[in-house]
């Protein structure tokens, strides 16, 4: 079967990442990366969107691959000209990344829409996949730590994620409402895939809008989550750490747990092979590790296929353990 429209829920470098390999998987127009915005903030008077700037970079081929985040050949003198006039300095904003928040900010000061806005910035830097945030409204998740409540960026890059996690919350989300486009995206699509993302950080505040989880339960298309828990840890960010801290077990089962109202499949890393009778889904078991463009391709390609042959074994439901299929299938 052919998979003409995809859906990526994408957020931090492993749904970046993701977003590439099924970008250069697929023909130009075929997915659209639906992103995470509760990561977004007010610095220096700006509005910063990290993972809508790291998904755009990363398709776009301009992401600096040593950090993960930010733009390749990247210079910092107005962040150090701004450490030297007694301005904050612990969010690094290199110079060419600073002109797109310039940029942002002042067509929402327009009142454009965040969607809009966006679709602007992907398309002036020539990628053909769509990119759209998960809402318009501002949502911003809050991390209750053992310090006390500290926004996510304070959490995550001024104090290096050190806090103990006791919770989270998505603050704004109540107010927030699922995009005519996304709704449009979703609806339509064959194959939607949860990258692998931090489940807390970086799915959940997707998932927080309301509506967005009906919406994709209901959408006719797999739904399959691809593990970002490899061997006991995360490949990047602190997941791994979240989910000691808050009691659950470093595994991907606590993922395939977490989304368990919303799954069709799995993908399941070789380090974690052991485990696949345990996940009660089809699953995928494969090198899901991304080192570079190839081996991105290589993991979007194999997802792409094994989709595929779900959907034309109309005879297997979703979830029956013989529908499982090697890497090689």
């Amino acid at each position: 079967m052919t998979l003409s429209h995809i859906v990526a829920l994408a957020g931090g470098v492993g749904g970046a990442k993701m977003a590439a390999g099924l970008q250069a998987a697929l023909p130009g127009g075929a997915l659209t990366v639906v992103v995470n915005t509760g990561d977004d903030f007010e610095h220096w008077g700006l509005t910063i969107c990290p993972d809508l700037d790291t998904v755009v970079y990363n398709l776009a081929g301009v992401n600096n691959p040593a950090t993960g985040w930010g733009r390749v050949h990247e210079t910092g003198q107005v962040l150090q000209a701004m450490s030297d006039l007694g301005g904050e300095d612990w969010f690094r904003l290199g110079d060419r990344d600073l002109a797109l928040h310039l940029r942002r900010s002042e067509w929402l000061r327009q009142g454009i829409s965040l969607s809009e806005v966006t679709d602007r910035l992907r398309r002036s830097f020539g990628v053909s996949t769509l990119v759209l945030p998960m809402c318009d409204e501002p949502v911003r998740t809050l991390v209750h730590t053992d310090e006390g409540d500290l926004p996510f960026q304070h959490y995550f890059v001024r104090r290096r994620c050190e806090p103990l996690v006791i919770d989270l919350s998505y603050v704004g989300a109540d107010e927030a409402r699922v995009p005519d486009s996304v709704f449009d995206a979703v609806s339509a699509a064959d194959l939607i895939v949860l990258c692998p993302s931090n489940p807390y950080l970086s799915i959940d505040p997707i998932l927080s809008v309301p509506a967005m989880r009906r919406l994709l339960r209901d959408a006719h298309a797999w739904k399959i989550a691809v593990t970002p828990i490899v061997g006991g840890e995360a490949i990047k960010g602190p997941a791994a750490k979240m989910m000691r801290e808050m009691g659950q077990m470093i595994s991907p089962l606590t993922v395939v747990d977490h989304y368990a109202d919303l799954l069709d499949a799995f993908v399941l890393d070789n380090a974690d092979a052991v485990l696949h009778d345990a996940v009660q889904l089809p699953t995928l078991i494969t090198d899901t590790v991304m080192t570079d463009l190839a081996s991105k391709q290589r993991l979007a390609q194999e997802i792409l296929d094994f989709a595929a042959g779900l959907a034309g074994a109309d005879d297997l439901p979703a979830g029956s353990p013989d529908a499982r299929l090697p890497a090689s299938s």
